[in-house]
């Protein structure tokens, strides 16, 4: 690939039912004009209380076709961006900015260390320049459990991350994956493993 070839960060495609959503926003509208004119037509001539009720219910619905039309607006030619991330890093590389991530936790038994562990290596796990990310536990309990279970942690993400990148592992959390793993490991894999 050129230095100098410009190559997209994401692709732009169109959400599929556009023309469904078109369909009954045009009837919703043709709704609104029946009770615009209604209310127009209609307009009480006699009881000043009759008509300030109208009045104010005119001006509500009013107020609501207003916001409807800006809401459907912005839906109407609805997209989904899709992102390349590795062309992302093929750009950027270096001019990447530093990421901290923060995983809080307070009670072991609301939330389990195994569930807080696997969070913190699915992160650490994450594919952006390692030099550049930062994880950081906060534990508010203070919880023995919880710090043992960081130690054991540690010593297990020495083998996992670079498993992870190795084999290019989905899910990165180590519960997820070894609950989705229905096929055995290959034989090349298990000395990584190990």
């Amino acid at each position: 690939m050129a230095e100098n070839e410009y190559v997209p960060l994401f692709e732009t495609r169109q959400v599929k039912g556009r023309i469904l959503f078109r369909c009954i926003a045009a009837s919703i509208l043709l709704g609104i004009c029946f009770i615009v004119t209604y209310r127009i037509r209609y307009f009480p001539v006699g009881g000043k209380a009759e008509r300030w009720t109208w009045i104010g219910l005119f001006l509500s619905e009013l107020w609501f076709s207003f916001y409807w039309l800006l809401t459907t607006v912005c839906r109407w030619n609805a997209v989904i961006r899709i992102p390349f991330i590795h062309r992302l890093s093929q750009r950027f590389g270096k001019e990447l900015p530093g990421i901290d991530i923060f995983v809080c936790t307070a009670d072991p038994l609301l939330e389990p260390p195994s569930m807080v562990v696997n969070t913190v290596l699915s992160m650490m796990a994450y594919d952006y320049p390692p030099e550049k990310l930062s994880v950081y536990l906060s534990d508010d309990g203070g919880s023995n459990l919880t710090f043992y279970a960081m130690l054991e942690a540690a010593n297990f993400s020495k083998t996992w991350l670079p498993f992870c990148k190795k084999f290019k592992v989905e899910p990165m959390s180590p519960e997820a994956y070894f609950r989705t793993a229905s096929e055995p490991l290959n034989v090349q894999e298990w000395p990584s493993v190990k």
